[in-house]
């Protein structure tokens, strides 16, 4: 039984540890998780429930820093709560942020001037919602074979919210930016333990800077953020992967040219031509490898859970489905180990950024092991692979999903 003694619920209850904040988790759950049979030995036997200050208990990988994924309970609707929103650091110490004197530095070298914005001037600006899809680049890492060093994430370091804020080509605006200004760079308020920890920062193309989708959010489903999810305010890159995804954003710069620091190159990176992948981060490829950019094409069942008791009889195949903002055309699942695909029906669209959920009905006829998949299309053409496409870092694991219930 999962005991919550001691749980701090506000963002108010966290206290200072240094110049960052003491988290203060709950006591660990009793019993076995619902994992996926293919993480690493240590990584099943490690992950517990935990509830962080403000969030529904989650699977914790990581302490320090606090790295945190969604039970797949919360990804059978479309929009995923942010009480229960994976929580990915790379840094320990979390920052406390008073509101009244936090602010945004936006300039560089790339830019004709320099500005600051407060919360308040945030607020001023023209704002803009979409429904995206935040997705660690890491996610479904553990599920690799053999497996590859890193988080070793589960189906759950994703979650898709309504996002509200300034259109970040406004805030570009106000500085103006130079025709040499080839890449936007962000911080933000966490640091390392140790002087000698690369700080985290990460740069985006400046065109992809400067599309309207391209937020600097202080509101997630209708609330301020989160506080582990970026409060006051944080980087939204609709169709990219998490790491571009800045928390605590302090520092916008305009560069003239490219990013060089640790987290831009060697980090995040991934072998050039092995993804089927149309948005091009060119200024930071190499011979060898490019910045990891758009999420692949993906879909995850989520009902039945892998390993469920179901009744013999009709039974409903339900899950969600995204992509890198192309939107998704199609989900198919087949019940004979894919040699014929049925097409699902696809719920509502709120938006090429966002979930998709899908649902299909099934005659489970016979008892025993039933074992369904779910294949997604994008609008583009794209489908999820049926072989793992290996890389170093175990990243864009979207392999054809597949559970295994048991039909009584």
């Amino acid at each position: 039984m999962l005991t919550r003694r001691g749980l701090i619920t506000s963002g108010a209850g966290l206290a200072l540890a240094g110049s960052g904040l003491r988290l203060a988790p709950s006591e660990a759950a009793a019993g076995p998780l619902d994992l996926p049979a293919a993480l690493p030995e240590g990584a099943r036997s490690n992950a517990v429930l935990d509830a962080l200050p403000g969030k529904k208990p989650l699977i914790k990988l990581s302490y320090r820093p606090p790295n945190y994924e969604t039970p797949l309970e919360y990804f059978r609707t479309a929009i995923t709560p942010n009480d229960a929103f994976f929580v990915r650091y790379h840094l320990s110490n979390i920052p406390e942020v008073d509101v009244r004197t936090w602010k945004i530095a936006v300039g560089g070298e790339g830019a004709n001037g320099q500005a600051e914005f407060t919360l308040d001037d945030l607020k001023q600006l023209p704002s803009a919602e979409l429904a995206a899809v935040n997705l660690c680049s890491g996610n479904r890492r553990g599920l690799f074979q053999p497996h590859v060093p890193g988080v070793e994430w589960g189906y759950g370091a994703m979650g898709c919210a309504r996002w509200k804020g300034a259109r970040l080509k406004d805030l570009l605006d106000k500085v103006g930016l130079k025709k040499e200004a080839i890449e936007i760079l962000f911080d933000g308020a966490d640091s390392g333990v140790s002087d000698k920890t690369p700080d985290f920062v990460k740069s985006i193309p400046t065109w992809k800077a400067v599309e309207d989708t391209t937020l600097v959010a202080y509101e997630m489903n209708g609330a301020p953020l989160p506080h582990l999810n970026g409060f006051p305010a944080r980087l939204i890159v609709p169709g990219w992967t998490g790491t571009y995804w800045m928390k605590h954003l302090t520092t916008i710069k305009a560069l003239t040219k490219p990013e060089a620091s640790f987290w831009m190159n060697p980090a995040y990176r991934i072998p050039l031509g092995k993804f089927p992948l149309v948005a091009r981060f060119t200024s930071q490829e190499t011979a060898v490898n490019t910045p990891i950019t758009e999420i692949v094409v993906n879909s995850l069942i989520t009902d039945p859970l892998d390993g469920a008791n179901v009744r013999m009889g009709p039974i409903t195949v339900g899950g969600i489905a995204w992509d890198g903002g192309y939107g998704i055309s199609s989900v198919e699942v087949s019940s004979d180990g894919g040699k014929t695909w049925m097409a699902a029906t696809l719920g509502e669209d709120l938006g090429r950024f966002a979930f998709r959920t899908f649902s299909y009905d099934l005659l489970a006829k016979a008892a025993g092991k039933q074992t369904v998949m779910a294949r997604a299309t994008n609008k583009i053409g794209q489908t999820q692979t049926s072989e793992l496409i290996h890389n170093p870092a175990g990243y864009h694991h979207n392999v054809v999903h597949s559970v295994t219930f048991n039909v009584a």
